[in-house]
């Protein structure tokens, strides 16, 4: 039976209870980078809510169950599971609405009523943070992370062939990040806390307690405290001026101090780390966009290249011990050496 025949099949069992003989249907809510898929479903009461197709042989319905119920304690605005078929991949949630951070941004007026709320709401989330919970951020992950850039971006996407001393650059670099970001303070991490898996939902009430929603959030580790901070406003979908950007990380800074979070006492030397952590995840979401393209046919993500390689180039020019990386981007894309400066 297709799965959408299943998954209307327990919905329907799921609500029989309360509309008898009601018959689902399912309309696309949210495309998704994984194998998920996310539907919208109207019931007899004009209530919505969203379900979860996850296929148990490829994703995982768990982890997003565990970090619901462990963000919900940090006092943070989630979809609320209200029921579960984990063997078959199912779960129904409550549904945050439509309008993502990304669609509401496009107002740039809104954007520090909205990004003061992502920041209160990063903030509680790191504060509710223990170590030993979710899994480790560490080492061996973020270089497999690091690893698809020269083999999905480079290689597959830019078709180069790789050569020793490009290898060298590569591992030299690699390494340099890795040292600073696994000295950075451990939170939690929601790992991809960014404008489309934000929600807005319009003033505070007792059903929504405040900006934002939160999505997507079932891949969440224990790692560095600034990559979530870099997500958000080094967006692979959205930019900003540099100068719009330090203002919206102060904020976060300022608040992080006051909230008694172990960031850098010297706003230079977070912004350094915060860079460096951009950096990691700047390589890692090429190579993603470049898979998610040749593997798996989805190519609208090279339209967003070129935002996260600007904020890459930006990094890599400003740090002595990344011109080497910055050196090989404008080689491999055929372009003259940028100068750029240093720290």
């Amino acid at each position: 039976m297709p799965r959408t025949a299943l998954l209307r099949n327990w919905l329907e069992q799921v609500f029989e209870p309360a509309f008898p003989g009601w018959q689902a249907q399912l309309e696309a809510a949210s495309a998704d980078a994984s194998f998920r898929r996310y539907f919208r479903v109207q019931l007899p009461d004009q209530s919505t809510r969203i379900v979860m197709d996850a296929p148990p042989e490829k994703e995982d319905c768990r982890p997003f169950v565990k970090v619901a119920a462990l963000f919900r304690e940090a006092k943070v605005h989630l979809p609320e599971v209200l029921a579960e078929d984990l063997e078959q991949g199912f779960l129904l949630l409550s549904d945050l609405g439509v309008t993502t951070y990304l669609s509401a941004l496009q107002d740039r007026s809104a954007a520090p009523r909205l990004y003061a709320d992502a920041n209160r709401a990063l903030l509680a989330i790191q504060l509710a943070s223990r170590p030993n919970v979710l899994p480790a951020y560490d080492r061996e992950l973020l270089s497999r992370e690091l690893a698809l850039f020269p083999d999905w971006y480079l290689h597959r996407h830019l078709g180069v062939n790789i050569d020793e001393g490009m290898r060298n650059t590569l591992q030299t670099a690699f390494e340099a990040i890795l040292v600073n970001t696994l000295q950075q303070p451990l939170v939690y991490v929601h790992r991809d806390y960014h404008s489309r898996n934000l929600m807005r939902f319009g003033e505070p009430s007792p059903a929504f307690p405040s900006n934002p929603g939160i999505l997507d959030f079932q891949d969440a580790v224990y790692g560095p405290l600034t990559y979530d901070l870099v997500s958000l406003y080094r967006d692979a979908y959205i930019d900003w001026p540099e100068d719009q950007e330090l203002d919206f990380v102060i904020r976060y800074w300022e608040g992080a101090r006051r909230a008694g979070l172990p960031v850098q006492a010297d706003f230079h030397d977070f912004y350094r780390d915060y860079e460096w952590m951009g950096a990691q995840r700047q390589l890692k979401v090429l190579g993603i966009f470049a898979r998610l393209c040749h593997r798996d046919g989805k190519s609208n993500y090279l339209a967003d290249m070129p935002r996260v390689l600007s904020y890459l180039r930006r990094t890599c020019g400003r740090y002595r011990e990344l011109r080497p990386l910055a050196h090989l981007l404008d080689a491999v894309e055929q372009r003259p050496l940028s100068v750029g400066y240093s720290f």
